[in-house]
């Protein structure tokens, strides 16, 4: 077993320290007998996936070069329960295992692979509950408010797209919503981003 640990300690807690995760996660693969290939450490929020680390983690699943990923806890390497399982699926893809120490979580078991099953119908039904919460906003907007919605043209659909997305939905799932196309999401939250890094 190839493995890469990571941990991550958030920007806002200026006491923490990554060694306390690192150490753990050693100990835990010498006692499984796994090779760690490789050690990575995000200072970095978890509510954001622009994390150098990460990038570094994903391009090892990428090629090939690791079997598994360890942490210690779930909220280390994901921001939520959807990213979770799609990761996790994505992992599983390219033949490589996931532990987390203290979540009790062992990909490389079929029990751990079964939690991980039950985990995705609940971020499907997480999904619904965030997609029914959105359409009923949309409609009690629509009834009550006098918004116009339409192709995001006007400032304010803009910020429902960026509030759509901030839930979670798809570029695809967002352009029903707001009656215009994919691409025009896409194109939409680009410019977006190009202002914000301005």
């Amino acid at each position: 077993m190839k493995v890469a640990i990571y941990a991550r300690v958030s920007t806002s807690h200026h006491d923490q320290n990554p060694d306390i995760q690192i150490q753990d996660l050693l100990r835990y693969c010498d006692m499984r007998g796994w090779k760690v290939e490789e050690q990575i450490i995000d200072f970095a929020s978890g509510g954001t996936d622009k994390r150098e680390g990460l990038r570094r983690l994903f391009q090892l699943v990428e090629v090939g070069a690791i079997t598994c990923i360890a942490v210690t806890k779930l909220d280390r390497l994901f921001r939520s329960l959807r990213q979770l399982v799609s990761t996790l699926d994505d992992f599983q893809s390219k033949g490589v295992s996931f532990v987390a120490t203290k979540d009790a979580i062992d990909y490389t078991t079929p029990s751990g692979r079964l939690f991980t099953q039950i985990l995705g119908s609940l971020a499907e039904f997480e999904r619904s509950l965030v997609r029914e919460r959105t359409l009923a906003g949309l409609q009690y907007a629509k009834n009550f408010k006098g918004k116009t919605l339409g192709r995001p043209k006007q400032k304010r659909n803009l910020s429902l797209i960026l509030h759509l997305k901030g839930q979670g939905l798809s570029t695809r799932e967002i352009g029903q919503m707001v009656g215009c196309s994919q691409a025009t999401i896409v194109r939409e939250l680009q410019i977006d981003s190009k202002r914000m890094a301005r």
